[in-house]
């Protein structure tokens, strides 16, 4: 009886030691803002089921890549294509790559506005030299989808007949803000950032002129607890995450 209640004991305190590790073991991530909501919303749910702890860290695009290929210390970096960078500095195990998710960018206008025709790259072209004012994320800054819509008025031909009815934002948000008071008639940025209260979302760009950008996640080559980090990139990547891409406007990667 004796050695059945210290083997007990024993199983019972190498649990509680195993636990209480677990969840002492923190999780970085960095991300770009266009996943943000989404990752928000999947933490607790991740946090609950395994006793990890993630610390989240989000910011433009094109500067998240830059951090992730000077080796700044992340065990999960979550990039957008072009990817070749980030796979050549070695700061990623690229075994790991995974495809979360993929979110277009879409047109906003003030609620209760008249929506625009945005249905063929035709209609998108008349809406938008016809518009009083336009506003989107400024590239400059790294927003991913500044240079994804930059690359759509190329495609069209009229970047620069649009030139003097753009103001640009600094972020999504922003951009939705000033859509919401009136500032500008029409407003650009990813979908799963249009979550500004004062807009009606009419839809996404078409896809030939403005191609839904792709955002993959990674193990890092620096992780502190490999193990940890490929648990969060499975969760960010599970069946249980693709219903939460899908609630923020964004489609599942898989």
């Amino acid at each position: 009886m004796k050695r059945l209640l210290s083997s007990a004991l024993f199983v019972a305190l190498v649990l509680c030691i195993s636990q209480g590790i677990r969840a002492q073991t923190e999780v970085t991530l960095i991300a770009p803002g266009g996943i943000r909501t989404s990752i928000e919303a999947l933490i607790p749910g991740f946090e609950a089921k395994t006793g990890y702890k993630v610390k989240a860290t989000f910011g433009s695009g094109g500067g998240t890549r830059k951090q992730v290929v000077q080796g700044d210390a992340f065990d999960v970096p979550v990039v957008q294509p072009p990817l070749q960078e980030v796979l050549a500095s070695g700061n990623v195990v690229a075994a790991t790559q995974t495809p979360l998710a993929k979110v277009s960018v879409a047109v906003a206008v003030r609620k209760g506005a008249s929506k625009p025709d945005i249905s063929t790259p035709e209609a998108v072209k008349r809406t938008l030299l016809g518009a009083k004012s336009i506003t989107y994320p400024s590239a400059s800054g790294g927003a991913a989808a500044g240079v994804s819509f930059d690359e759509t008025l190329k495609k069209l031909g009229i970047a620069d007949q649009l030139q003097s009815k753009i103001k640009l934002a600094q972020g999504g948000a922003a951009a939705m803000e000033m859509t919401a008071k009136g500032e500008a008639e029409i407003g650009l940025t990813f979908m799963s950032e249009m979550g500004e209260p004062g807009i009606d979302i009419v839809g996404p760009l078409p896809t030939e002129i403005s191609p839904p950008t792709v955002l993959v996640g990674f193990v890092s080559a620096h992780a502190k607890d490999p193990a940890a980090a490929k648990a969060l990139l499975d969760y960010l990547s599970s069946p249980e995450a693709a219903g939460i891409y899908k609630a923020h406007g964004m489609q599942p990667g898989h």
